[in-house]
């Protein structure tokens, strides 16, 4: 189980980053009726030998234009799926089994493979975590985005070299007018992460789903990214969906904060409230796991006991019921959904805070 945080300096005070509009009190009615991507009850399915196994079970969101809503938990939590599914991109047999995916008020988790395609790189770009299984070794930087871009703008090739360069001076290139026509392996592994931004970029799309963008990266080059991607929210008004293990990152880039267990949401809330007063016993869980700048001198870290579930045969009641220190009787009988806990916080407890 990876927890630990590995971002740039000490984790901030719980609730001191400045608040995104969307941490200022905006209701979740509100944010769905002017969300860009609204994620409605999805489900996503895997049928095997030993029965059919839920990845992703109910999740619900909605992210607004320039918003990044961070999508944390375990790995098997269900984190990438989601986004997936929602890019289009489950592996088979895997496959969305119910719920809705709009796109600026239209559904695109019906559509045929073509119109997806049409989609995906024009107004949803990706970011993954490893930056050589984006970028194909065979050709230049320079025509892998004026490739991209001219599938999806009308350009020639002169403009689109143009507006390839400037992706590459927009997101931190040097001597990018030089280094377009040079190949994958020439560049570092945070030049090359930076170069899949471009390419997520290069179509000018309204979200962006972030798959442990910085995972692979030192923690200085982290910081550049975690800077590029909120310069990039703020100048654009580009929503993104970023998933991420790490708490680290989620302080210093989301507005706010889904947290997935066992394939569920179990608490969604501003960053703010997240760090200074998260209500399910999993995300305290997470955050009592995070390594903290106030820690005595040799203070071990605290560990989830216990394994995530098989979601194959998920346990009666809450998933984390096994492993929860406050489950009492009830909460291995009954399933938990979502309930307001606080300001535009909910929580899927029975027992939170």
């Amino acid at each position: 189980m990876k927890l630990a945080a590995s971002h740039p300096g000490p984790l901030p005070a719980r609730g001191e980053r400045e608040p995104s509009v969307s941490e200022a009190g905006e209701g979740n009615d509100a944010r769905a009726a002017r969300a860009l991507l609204d994620v409605r009850n999805l489900r996503v399915e895997f049928p095997t030998r030993r029965g059919v196994l839920t990845a992703v079970d109910d999740v619900s969101f909605a992210i607004a234009p320039g918003e990044v809503l961070g999508v944390v938990g375990e790995s098997g939590a269900g984190k990438s799926l989601t986004g997936a599914a929602i890019i289009g991109l489950l592996e088979p047999p895997g496959h969305v089994a119910g719920g809705q995916i709009l796109l600026d008020g239209a559904r695109i988790d019906n559509l045929p493979h073509d119109a997806m395609r049409r989609i995906r790189g024009r107004r949803i770009g990706a970011i993954f975590q490893d930056p050589l299984a984006s970028l194909d070794p065979l050709y230049s930087i320079g025509r892998q985005l004026t490739e991209t871009i001219r599938t999806h703008l009308p350009m020639s090739d002169a403009a689109a070299r143009s507006r390839a360069i400037e992706l590459l001076q927009e997101v931190g290139i040097p001597a990018a007018a030089r280094r377009i026509d040079h190949y994958p392996h020439q560049f570092s592994g945070g030049m090359r992460q930076r170069v899949v931004i471009a390419l997520a970029l290069a179509a000018q799309p309204q979200l962006i789903i972030a798959d442990e963008p910085t995972t692979a990266l030192d923690v200085s080059i982290q910081a550049q990214i975690i800077t590029l991607l909120r310069r990039l929210c703020r100048d654009h008004a580009t929503a993104v969906m970023l998933i991420t293990h790490d708490m680290g990152v989620i302080a210093e880039t989301a507005d706010r904060v889904a947290v997935m267990y066992a394939g569920r949401i179990v608490e969604t809330a501003p960053t703010r409230a997240i760090f200074k007063n998260p209500a399910h016993p999993y995300t305290q869980a997470l955050l009592n796991a995070v390594p903290r700048a106030d820690m005595p001198r040799g203070a071990k870290l605290a560990a989830i006991g216990g394994q995530p579930p098989n979601l194959v045969n998920l346990p009666k009641g809450c998933p984390f019921a096994p492993r929860c220190r406050k489950a009492q009787a009830r909460c291995r009988q009954e399933l938990p959904l979502l309930e307001t806990v606080g300001p535009n916080q909910q929580a899927a407890c029975f027992y939170p805070y």
